[in-house]
């Protein structure tokens, strides 16, 4: 959805002007005719979609300075920019002073006003991404801080306030990379335990020799239910919790207590448990792999979170918010993205959902020569939506099976299209190339691909168990068994 800026001026053509102008830019227009008009249009439920104000300094009665003072006691700290006409260096200060983020002189030209629009809504971002940080870090992240303007979402953060109002156990379902972890941290921030720590625990991250000792610890050390005491532990990828583990995570929530390996005694802890999983669980009942009775115990307040292609209105929001992270991590200057191109991933599908689309955001700042992002930075996007289209200089069509190293990985069928997925060598070192054709010529398949993936880390990484699972994105468990399926034998960490 555009953002919408609200034009506070007396002047009837004044705003008409305002009006076509600030449309032209690609935002929407709302207009009030003087301060009490704007303050009102601020306090009405509508508000909400409101998301800068160009405000004029003199107007009879409630003046602009009036109103900058008053929109300090509203909820939302929107940005303003002022118009006056007189251009006064007295006046201007006086207005930041007041709470304005730039003012302009009139009559302000187009290009004038465009900069200082995307000055303004870039300083906001930046500073709601801020916010957002900080609140994660000292646990205080809450459900206002989360991105979700859809209907379906808006319905899921109900239900998580609703949750964090309780002490009961929380089930999060939903495919990978939809958010559940902040919706477990925001459940947290609202919930009796803020004050207390939120420990995350991974249970496919985690060896089947070591899961109990690291989730209830021993004697000698402390586990994950330790640390999350008077707080909330969140076990993500509860599904690849072991059947043994299983039953002694099923005793700690009957009574609340746990017995560390070696300990003589049980430890009576005050854990506020949310679990997440990306899988059926009563398929995994139904396999023998997951405990009925604890699933019922896990599932007192469920919440499943739609996957990104469910809300595609979210998607400008979210992009939005990734640019200006991105561009401020990466000391970028860019100031937002065309129309076309939002159109173009709001059409997408997203398979891999809000973590798919983080990640495509990162590589076009990254990538990106000019101020606003286009179609041209989001290549792999724009192959798989009818009507939009790349323009890139054609690969050199490979001569023999050695030039199948050296070509970049592009999409599309063509006499240029490589043979290979490059992966870049460190130290300068020539590339090494895992074939995307077979010997026939044609297309391997993922699973093939993934196999020379996985023995490409186990090299690259000297069996490192745990960082070829971060570095693949895998859980541990994932890992050994992928790499049972392959024939590649594990080496001992």
């Amino acid at each position: 959805m555009p953002k919408r800026v609200l034009v506070v001026d007396d002047d009837p053509a004044q705003r008409r002007i305002l009006e076509e102008t600030i449309k032209r830019f690609g935002y929407h227009a709302a207009t009030a005719d003087g301060g009490d008009d704007a303050l009102a249009t601020l306090k009405a439920d509508g508000a909400g979609e409101i998301c800068l104000v160009l405000l004029d300094l003199i107007m009879p009665g409630t003046d602009g300075l009036a109103v900058l003072s008053a929109m300090r006691a509203l909820p939302r700290k929107l940005p303003v920019i002022v118009q006056t006409a007189n251009g006064s260096i007295d006046a201007a200060i006086t207005a930041m002073r007041a709470g304005a983020v730039d003012f302009v002189v009139k009559p302000v030209s187009p290009e004038r006003l465009e900069v200082s629009i995307k000055n303004a809504l870039k300083t906001e971002a930046l500073a709601d991404e801020l916010v957002r940080i900080k609140a994660s870090t000292k646990g205080a992240l809450g459900f206002a801080d989360l991105i979700a303007g859809s209907e379906v979402m808006t319905r899921v953060l109900e239900l998580g306030k609703r949750a964090s109002n309780s002490a009961l156990p929380v089930l999060i379902e939903g495919e990978s990379g939809v958010g559940k972890e902040l919706i477990a941290r925001a459940i947290q921030g609202e919930s009796a335990h803020k004050s207390g720590p939120f420990v995350m625990a991974n249970c496919g991250a985690i060896p089947d020799t070591l899961v109990e000792r690291t989730l209830f610890g021993d004697e000698t050390g402390i586990g994950k239910f330790v640390e999350a005491d008077q707080g909330t532990l969140f076990l993500d990828d509860i599904d690849e919790l072991p059947l043994h583990a299983q039953a002694e995570l099923l005793r700690v929530l009957e009574d609340g207590k746990i017995d560390r390996a070696g300990a003589r005694h049980p430890v009576k802890v005050d854990v506020r448990l949310i679990a997440a999983t990306n899988r059926n669980l009563i398929d995994l009942i139904n396999e023998g792999r997951f405990r009925e009775d604890l699933y019922y115990r896990l599932n007192v307040f469920p919440i499943w979170v739609p996957p990104l292609r469910m809300r595609l209105e979210d998607v400008p929001e979210l992009v939005r918010h990734f640019i200006a992270r991105f561009a401020a991590e990466e000391g970028k200057r860019i100031d937002g993205i065309d129309a076309d191109t939002v159109t173009m991933l709001q059409r997408y599908s997203w398979p891999g959902n809000i973590r798919q689309l983080e990640n495509a955001v990162f590589r076009a700042v990254v990538l990106a020569d000019a101020p606003t992002l286009t179609v041209n930075e989001f290549p792999q996007i724009a192959a798989h939506v009818e009507g939009y289209a790349v323009t890139v200089p054609p690969a050199p069509a490979p001569k023999d099976p050695a030039s199948r190293m050296a070509g970049p990985v592009m999409l599309g069928e063509s006499a240029g299209s490589p043979l290979t997925i490059n992966v870049p060598q460190a130290n300068g070192k020539d590339a090494v190339g895992i074939p995307a054709l077979s010997d026939s010529g044609d297309i391997r398949s993922l699973e093939a691909v993934e196999a020379d993936m996985i023995r490409l880390a186990f090299g690259r990484y000297r069996g490192r168990m745990t960082e070829i699972a971060r570095r693949l994105g895998i859980g541990r468990s994932t890992l050994y068994r992928k790499m049972r399926e392959i024939g590649l034998e594990a080496r001992p960490n």
